[in-house]
C-alpha cells in the first residue's frame, strides 16, 4: 500500500505520523521546505507539486490536506490520475465545484472520501445506533456547542483569517455533518454572525437555527473567541492535543429519551413520561479508539475494493451546502431553504 499525503500542515502531519506509521507514507507533496526536510526524516519522496509526484510514482491513494480553496484543483489531479483520495475537510470551498470533483469522480469510477473522522469515532457509532433501536423515540430537538478560544498565534496562517476560513467553515462543519448524520437532513435554516471579537474579514461567532427533514428543530452556536470548555474538541477526547473536559457539547432530545454527547449520559423516565415523575440517568458504553486511525484503515478497505466510503463525495456536498445555506442566511438575513 502506497499512500501519498498532499499537504504537510496542521492536519497534513497528523495524517503523515498516522500513514508514516502503519508504513504506507510514500510521498509528502508541499512546496515548503519544511515538507521536504519532514520527507527525509520520514524516509519518503518529497514533491514541490501533484504532477510532479504522479510523474514519478502512481500511489495507491492519495490525502489532501492543503487548504481549503486547494481541495478541488488537487483532487482532480488524483482524480485524473486514478488515485482514490482522502480530502480533508470541507470537500471544497465552494458546492458548485465540489458537485463538478464530486461528478468527474464518478465519470472515472474513482472513490473519494471525505475527512469527516467523527463519524468513525465509535461513540458516534453508539450514539446513532441508539437513535436508530429507536432509544430517544422521535428526535424532537437537538442543540450543539463550539465555544473555545483560538491564540492569537493560530491567525499566523493567513487563509484561516479570510474568506473560505472562519470556524462555521474550518470547524462548525465537523458539527453540521454529525447532526446529519445522526438526526437527518435539513431542510431549512436561520443564521446571524459576527466578527466583532476579533475584527476579521471572517466570522468569529455565529448562531444557527434549523428545521430538520423530520420535523425536529435544532440550535447550534459557533465560536473560536469564548473561553469555554463546551466543544468537540475539549469534551471528546478525541485528539490529546486538547485538555479534555467533563462536559457535553451535544444535546439530542426525544419523545421517549434525551443523550448527550460525547459522555453518552442517556436521561429518561423509568415509569410515566411526567415532569413530575423522577428522571434517570444512564449511560451506554462503546469502546474508546482514535477516528484517523479507524477512517485510514477503512481509506485502505476502500482502495482495495472491500467497501464503499462511510463519508463519500456526495455526503461531503451535502453537508458543505448546509455550511453555505448559514453563510448566505447571516449575509441576507433570510431564511435558506435547502
Amino acid at each position: 500500500m502506497k499512500i501519498a499525503v498532499i499537504g504537510a500542515g496542521l492536519i497534513g502531519r497528523k495524517h503523515i505520523d498516522l500513514v508514516s506509521n502503519a508504513g504506507w507514507l510514500s510521498a509528502i507533496v508541499d512546496p515548503d521546505p519544511a515538507a521536504k526536510i519532514l520527507a527525509e526524516t520520514c524516509g519518503v519522496n518529497w514533491f514541490h507539486t501533484v504532477q510532479d509526484c504522479f510523474e514519478s510514482d502512481i500511489p495507491d491513494g492519495a490525502i489532501i490536506a492543503t487548504p481549503n480553496q486547494l481541495h478541488v484543483q488537487h483532487g482532480l489531479d488524483c482524480v485524473n490520475s486514478g488515485v482514490p483520495v482522502l480530502i480533508e475537510k470541507p470537500i471544497a470551498d465552494l458546492s458548485a465545484a465540489a458537485t463538478a470533483l464530486v461528478r468527474a469522480a464518478d465519470d472515472k469510477g474513482v472513490p473519494i472520501l471525505v475527512g469527516h473522522h467523527r463519524r468513525h469515532n465509535p461513540l458516534i457509532k453508539a450514539a446513532k445506533s441508539a437513535i436508530e433501536n429507536g432509544q430517544l423515540g422521535d428526535i424532537v430537538a437537538v442543540h450543539a456547542q463550539f465555544w473555545l478560544y483560538k491564540p492569537n498565534d493560530y491567525f499566523s496562517v493567513q487563509w484561516r483569517s479570510q474568506k473560505g476560513g472562519g470556524p462555521v467553515f474550518i470547524n462548525l462543519i465537523h458539527d453540521i455533518d454529525l447532526l446529519r448524520h445522526l438526526c437527518g437532513e435539513v431542510i431549512s435554516l436561520q443564521a446571524m454572525e459576527s466578527n466583532g471579537a476579533r475584527g476579521f474579514e471572517v466570522e468569529d461567532t455565529a448562531v444557527i437555527l434549523m428545521r430538520f427533514e423530520n420535523g425536529a428543530l435544532g440550535t447550534v452556536t459557533v465560536s473560536d473567541s469564548v473561553v469555554a470548555p463546551w466543544s468537540w474538541e475539549l469534551t471528546s477526547g478525541e485528539n490529546p492535543a486538547y485538555s479534555k473536559t467533563p462536559m457535553s457539547c451535544y444535546k439530542i432530545g426525544g419523545s421517549q429519551a434525551s443523550l448527550a454527547l460525547p459522555d453518552m449520559s442517556m436521561w429518561k423516565h423509568e415509569g410515566e413520561r411526567s415532569w413530575w415523575a423522577p428522571i434517570e440517568q444512564g449511560s451506554s458504553p462503546f469502546m474508546q479508539a482514535d477516528p484517523l486511525e479507524i477512517q485510514l484503515q477503512h481509506f485502505k478497505e476502500v482502495i482495495e475494493g472491500n467497501t464503499s466510503p462511510l463519508v463519500s463525495g456526495h455526503e461531503g456536498v451535502q453537508t458543505l451546502r448546509v455550511v453555505e445555506a448559514i453563510k448566505l442566511a447571516a449575509a441576507s438575513g433570510e431564511t435558506q431553504h435547502l
